[in-house]
This record gives C-alpha cells, sequence and structure tokens, in this order.
C-alpha cells in the first residue's frame, strides 16, 4: 500500500485512477524530467533519470490497477481464480504473490503476515485464497509468468 500512495502522490492522484489524467499527468512529469533535457556533467542529469524511470515504472503499476484495466482483464482474472489452483505462492512484506497452475501470476496488496500465516496452515489453499484473499485485497497481474519444462 506503500508503494500506491507513494506513485499516486507522485502523480497528484487523490482518490480513484483515472487512466486519462493519469496519462496527463504522466505526460507532464516525463516532459519536466526527462534526462535528455540536462547536458552531460548537469548535476541535475542524474536527478533527472532516477526520477524518469520512477515515474515510468509508477505510470505502469498505477495502469496495471486502474479499474479501467481490472474492468478490462476481469474475465481472465475470473478464469484463472476459479478454474485453476495455486501452483506457488511467496509473501514480502505486505504483498502476496500467487501463481496459478495455469501460468498466471497475481500480485495482492497489503496482505499482512497473519493472514500470509493462515493461508500457508490452510488444508484447503484455494478454498481458503477465494474466501479471504480475493475478496479482500487490491491486486493486478503480474509480468512473471510460470514457465512450463
Amino acid at each position: 500500500m506503500k508503494r500506491i500512495n507513494e506513485y499516486k502522490k507522485l502523480f497528484g492522484i487523490e482518490k480513484e485512477i483515472e487512466l486519462k489524467a493519469l496519462k496527463t499527468s504522466y505526460r507532464n512529469l516525463v516532459k519536466e524530467w526527462h534526462p535528455d533535457k540536462f547536458q552531460d556533467g548537469d548535476a541535475l542529469r542524474e536527478e533527472a533519470e532516477v526520477n524518469s524511470r520512477k515515474i515510468i515504472d509508477g505510470y505502469h503499476f498505477l495502469v496495471s490497477i486502474a479499474p479501467e484495466t481490472k474492468a478490462a482483464n476481469l474475465e481472465e482474472y475470473t478464469e484463472t481464480i476459479n478454474n485453476s489452483g495455486i501452483a506457488d505462492f511467496q509473501h514480502k512484506g505486505m504483498l502476496l504473490e500467487i501463481t496459478y497452475l495455469d501460468g498466471n501470476t497475481y500480485e495482492y496488496f497489503g496482505v499482512s503476515r497473519q493472514v500470509y500465516i493462515k493461508m500457508v496452515n490452510s488444508d484447503k489453499l484455494n478454498r481458503f485464497a477465494k474466501r479471504t484473499i480475493y475478496p479482500n485485497y487490491l491486486y493486478r497481474k503480474s509480468k512473471r509468468t510460470l514457465e512450463y519444462a
């Protein structure tokens, strides 16, 4: 959640993410912080390179959790969580990453260590996830996919 709030603050987003407003803010920030605006040796060039990467990462991240993006991908997500078992999962900080047997990977934000421990100790992993994880946590599709040998 910290990452989401940090990116929202960077783009000046107060509430719900709207793709049109996000795109406008992104373009303005990229114009302001593009490294090519600064000469070699300029002290601001390094800062611009760091900020530029942060802006690009933040934009792609916020687009992936925007309501319009989630609505467009809802059918695929529903298919995955209902018909594909969990192949692997890992927890880091407040992020739970679940990889499914169909190869898709989703990240769930704000999942506490206590919930993760309950998930690990659950004898019916898919049932626990359907009741506790899927309906309660913000998610996005991760770029990682499960590779089959």
